[in-house]
């Protein structure tokens, strides 16, 4: 049997958050392979990290990086926004962003990436983090864009620094224009979307369930008006426009002067620039979105409580 030395206990412990006598049978039944006994441990649910993965994650922080004409956004969850302010859970954030400029948009390779300075990859890096910090976190998504010549500005809105916030936009302009007036337009294009929540950049690109949907409800809004039903799909079609203006960032008046439409916007800054600007493409993070979270009605489970 191998000699399990008090040291080694410490380490998993401290790498997994299990109980003393846990970490030493684990090790014993895994002939001191740390890694091994890690995995035994979580196989046996006495990780500390391994309890928490069940609970829901919805809070957290976006983060971005860029770094020449590439950028990328990740979200890491938590399940309160207090370890959001926690200084270790900021620091793995913006270091994952940074990390996520080469996995190239991939999770499972940013994941599998080597976390500096620790032996460890981001994802055992984050299930540390979680035995340290105490509570459930995920590494959700992630994202890059990247353009041949040009810019991809990002913004962060509700940001408790520079990269890190609860709304995440990286925008994408292809140009060879002066980079710094680029990215001061990117920068504001990004607010925009941050506010305006654009679900496509162009018609072409909108999902075209989404466009058969609104479809659906206004041709049956229109049949109430009994008229003839030529002039009933040219109301669809008028009201199809203005569905278009408020959710296809081309078609949306821009917020800032809240007069052009953002295409128009793009199109003149040529001028400014110095070179033609094609507005490649746009990626928007909000934190938690989609997630179901928890409603925890602390009456009603007393009262759940009394009755049983």
């Amino acid at each position: 049997m191998a000699d399990i030395s008090a040291s080694l206990v410490k380490e998993l412990r401290e790498k997994s958050g299990a109980g003393m006598m846990d970490c030493k049978k684990a090790l014993t039944e895994t002939a001191g392979d740390l890694e091994q006994a890690v995995d035994w441990l979580r196989k046996k649910g006495l990780s500390a990290a391994a309890k928490k993965t069940g609970r829901v994650a919805a809070e957290g922080l976006v983060g971005v990086a860029s770094e020449g004409s590439r950028a990328a956004i990740v979200e890491v969850n938590s399940e309160t926004d207090f370890v959001a302010r926690n200084d270790k859970f900021q620091a793995f954030v913006a270091e994952t962003a940074k990390l996520a400029l080469k996995a190239g948009g991939s999770i499972e390779a940013l994941q599998d990436a080597g976390y500096p300075g620790t032996g460890r990859t981001v994802k055992d890096e984050l299930t540390h983090l979680v035995a340290t910090i105490g509570e459930n976190m995920t590494l959700r998504r992630v994202q890059q864009l990247g353009v041949p010549q040009g810019v991809v500005a990002t913004y962060v809105h509700n940001s408790v620094s520079p990269s890190l916030g609860k709304i995440g936009v990286l925008v994408a302009l292809e140009s060879t224009g002066d980079a710094a007036k680029l990215n001061a337009l990117g920068r504001q294009i990004a607010m925009h979307i941050a506010a305006a929540k654009p679900q496509s950049l162009t018609v072409a690109d909108l999902d075209p369930a989404a466009i058969a949907r609104e479809r659906s409800v206004l041709e049956e809004q229109a049949k109430v008006s009994g008229k003839a039903p030529e002039v009933i799909a040219k109301m669809v079609e008028g009201r199809l426009r203005k569905f278009y203006e408020e959710v296809v960032l081309h078609e949306q008046v821009f917020v800032i002067d809240n007069e052009r439409k953002v295409a128009k916007v793009v199109e003149e800054a040529a001028k400014d620039v110095g070179a033609p600007v094609k507005l490649a493409g746009f990626i928007r993070f909000t934190l938690g979105e989609g997630i179901e979270k928890k409603s925890e009605d602390f009456a009603a489970e007393v009262a759940a409580q009394l009755r049983a």
